[in-house]
């Protein structure tokens, strides 16, 4: 298969640009296998193999990536959604109340996914969303719309300096956090993703470190910040927390056993 030297899930992918090309679901490939298959289906099919070889992932290709169930529009300008991100959004969630208004930051939205995942299972909850791409925040709120979602605030700026005089119950973060000797021996995919949402300077902490000192500042008493890192990181970021004057400092491990998400509640 033409994808197997280039990804590790070439079935899947090729299933995916299949599907795309012929306006399809997976599913529905296989409903009339014998189908023909115009020539300019054939050429864009073969288009996006080679785009997938050269390394563009599969969720630009679609133009859509799944998170929280949710079918998220991405495109080059923003951040594709993890499958450990799911995890930021479980905890984030416990520190959510279920019938209490509630007053949520999330730093660094990206495509929107962890503050319309947040949306769709706390209704109560005000989210503002913030982001330095333009570009990004376009996205997000397209997929806000497209969700019918309309509790989410988004808000172009520098972390929390786009936030200025608010406060907060809860502030996420999934921040760039790739050190620089991992970027330069990243894969090929990650070229095409912005930079701005990947690299996070020389020990991976410079946008974490931004955000753990200022969030006191636009935390309640007794509020929670919750962020995502890189699995080397733990130590670190609990340091950080514990500097910054947190409390109840945990951090949980994603499915295959990496420490990912740290959290803690301003005392």
């Amino acid at each position: 298969m033409a994808l197997k030297e280039s990804s590790s899930s070439a079935r899947l992918d090729a299933e995916l640009l299949l599907a795309h090309a012929l306006g399809r679901s997976r599913v529905q490939l296989y409903g009339d296998p014998k189908s023909k298959v115009r020539p300019e289906i054939v050429a864009r099919f073969s288009m996006l193999v080679r785009e997938r070889r050269q390394g563009r992932p599969v969720a630009q290709l679609v133009g859509v990536r799944e998170f929280w169930s949710l079918d998220l529009t991405v495109t080059a300008d923003t951040l594709i959604p993890r499958p450990e991100t799911e995890l930021l959004v479980e905890r984030a969630l416990l520190r959510i109340s279920e019938e209490l208004s509630a007053d949520v930051l999330d730093l660094g939205t990206g495509s929107g996914a962890i503050a319309l995942a947040i949306a769709t299972e706390r209704p109560h909850a005000q989210i503002v969303a913030t982001d330095l791409s333009e570009p990004a925040l376009a996205v997000a709120r397209y997929n806000a719309r497209s969700l019918g979602i309309d509790q989410v605030e988004f808000h172009f700026g520098d972390w929390l300096s786009a936030a200025k005089g608010l406060r907060f119950s809860t502030i996420v973060s999934n921040p760039p956090y790739i050190t620089d000797k991992e970027w330069v021996l990243r894969g090929p995919e990650l070229n095409y993703e912005p930079q701005l949402a990947l690299r996070g300077g020389r020990d991976g902490l410079l946008a974490i470190r931004r955000i753990v000192e200022r969030a006191p500042d636009f935390l309640h008493p007794g509020g929670w910040l919750l962020i995502e890192h890189g699995f080397r990181q733990g130590p670190a970021v609990a340091g950080l927390f514990q500097e910054a004057g947190f409390a109840a400092i945990t951090t949980y491990r994603d499915l295959p056993g990496h420490p990912r998400i740290t959290e803690g509640r301003l005392e």
